[in-house]
């Protein structure tokens, strides 16, 4: 993708006949498991009191974040031998083929190309053998025009974004980040449950004459995502005349003809792409409500912080390289260490759903149990990810992070600079990110035992100086990276989501029992258990 020494020389992709090379059988993964044996009794606390310089020995800093993972149970020779299994795992190969445009979805027979979507003019991305940066800044451009005259326009004072998955957590998580950047006279309204309850609310506030409908679905299919739009389409036929709907209408979507047929015009449909992931979109036209909501230029900033972080990625040694540092560390909790659960805390109110955003991130792209060769794998893998904004995460579940029974690693993220002016808040804030990742760590006597702290809790840090469309951009890149370096190393295919399919399927065959008309006794027993027949039977009558 890029013209440096990194992103020329791919190695040949992994084939299913390809000698079987399981992770375990490693040498590095065998040094790991037994140093992971030997530190049962190492103490992060000791460990600085004889270091005074471990914290400059275990953080880096790149595209204005600083990475402080001191506070995690490692040592020079850990994470000199994670390094290694990052490069015995061929992660330099994995993503050169992932840059360079290879199918490296191989389940679905996909390039990976999201990291495309934030490069500059000029600069060629291949997949198949084209060339498809001109169809990448021929949208860009097209975004740009549209969201300018909305903005210039002033008629729309309502944007209803109406997707699920990655077509709401992205951009969602993106407007909440930036709010300080937003056009107050455009109100945002994200809109994702097929619950009435969530488009009933975002409709009571607006007005039918300025709302403006932005419908996102790569196959314009999705359950969800057509209910809510037929719904909405409804309610402004019931308010306007019929011939004005087409007006409040935008789609996002591969499937042309569909969103003709629904009703949008074929100027305003932009396109998606299949060798972008749903959870990866927030850089495509999925973008828009961000365009419409921040202006083009916060836009083009959020792009150009994850192309920094990209460039990053793909050129710094792996021993000061966020996201490989970021991922080592949480293989080294996951996989050989055993903590099972990933606490994400944004000490930031305006980043409070950035853990749901990199919840499904890392989740639908890890939570797997089967390798990319199909073998079955046996060892962990994705974590299971939660989180809170602090402060108010400390008065909900930090008890547990404290003084319980699991050890849940936290990756804190910390913001210095406020973008509101109340004197005291920020300095208050700051000091309970820096004191409770102390307090993980350090612990207290004491004794009473239900006042004791066993401490020795690992937490990594992220510092970010000013949360802006740029370091926002870096943060998000910075976390698929890291996802997808964790994905290497497992030996997993991070980029397809099979197992969100069998529920979907399983919904569709009982939907039609719960329809008015459907008879609970058409789905045999032959064909479902009695606790579905009777879940069916209690609810689909229900007042």
């Amino acid at each position: 993708m890029w013209n440096n020494g990194a992103m020329k020389n791919h190695s040949e992709r992994p084939t299913t006949d390809s000698p079987p090379c399981p992770r375990r059988s490693l040498d590095s993964w065998d040094v790991l498991e037994a140093l992971a044996r030997e530190v049962q009794d190492f103490s992060i606390k000791d460990a600085f009191a004889g270091d005074s310089r471990r914290f400059k020995k275990f953080h880096a800093e790149a595209c204005g974040i600083l990475l402080d993972f001191s506070k995690q149970t490692v040592t020079p020779d850990i994470v000199t031998q994670l390094i290694r299994l990052a490069q015995d795992c061929d992660l330099a190969g994995w993503r050169a083929r992932m840059f360079g445009g290879d199918a490296i979805n191989e389940s679905e027979e996909r390039a990976v190309l999201h990291t495309a979507l934030r490069a500059p003019e000029g600069v060629p991305v291949m997949t198949g053998g084209r060339d498809v940066a001109a169809q990448i800044h021929e949208t860009l451009g097209r975004m740009k025009a549209f969201s300018r005259t909305i903005r210039a326009e002033g008629r729309f004072r309502h944007i209803v974004n109406i997707g699920i998955g990655g077509s709401d957590l992205g951009p969602h998580m993106a407007n909440e980040a930036l709010k300080p950047f937003t056009a107050r006279e455009i109100d945002i309204h994200y809109v994702s449950n097929v619950d009435a309850a969530h488009l009933g609310e975002a409709l009571r506030v607006c007005d039918p004459q300025a709302t403006l409908f932005i419908v996102t679905s790569k196959t314009f299919t999705t359950q969800e995502t057509m209910t809510n739009a037929q719904s909405a389409k409804a309610w402004l036929q019931d308010n306007l005349k019929r011939e004005d709907v087409r007006e409040h209408f935008v789609a996002v979507t591969q499937n042309i003809a569909k969103a003709e047929a629904f009703g949008v015009s074929g100027g305003r449909i932009f396109p998606m792409w299949d060798w972008v992931g749903g959870r990866y979109s927030l850089w495509s036209a999925v973008g828009l409500p961000l365009c419409l909501s921040l202006g083009f230029a916060h836009f083009r900033a959020m792009l150009d912080g994850a192309h920094a972080m990209d460039r990053h990625f793909a050129e710094a040694p792996l021993e000061e390289n966020l996201p490989v540092l970021l991922a080592l560390t949480g293989v080294w909790n996951r996989t050989f260490l055993g903590h099972s659960v990933l606490a994400l805390l944004p000490y930031s109110q305006l980043l409070h759903k950035f853990p749901a955003f990199v919840q499904q991130l890392d989740m639908e792209s890890n939570g797997k149990s089967v390798d990319r060769e199909g073998r079955r794998v046996s060892y962990p893998t994705g974590p299971i990810v939660f989180g809170e904004p602090g402060t108010n995460g400390q008065h909900a579940f930090y008890q547990l992070l404290h003084q319980g029974t699991t050890i849940v690693p936290c990756e804190f993220i910390a913001v210095g600079q406020s973008e509101y002016d109340f004197e005291g808040h920020q300095s208050k804030l700051l000091s309970n990110v820096i004191g409770q990742s102390k307090a993980l760590m350090d612990g207290q006597a004491d004794s009473d035992p239900q006042k004791r702290f066993e401490g020795n809790r690992p937490s990594t840090t992220l510092a970010i100086k000013r949360l802006d469309p740029f370091t926002l951009g870096a943060l998000i890149a910075l976390y698929e990276h890291k996802i997808f370096t964790q994905g290497v190393i497992w030996n997993l295919n991070s980029f397809d989501q099979w197992g969100v399919e069998l529920g979907k399927a399983i919904a569709g065959q009982v939907l039609k029992h719960l329809e008015p008309g459907g008879a609970p006794g058409r789905l045999s027993s032959d064909e479902s258990d009695s606790s579905t027949l009777g879940l069916i039977e209690a609810l689909r009558d229900a007042p």
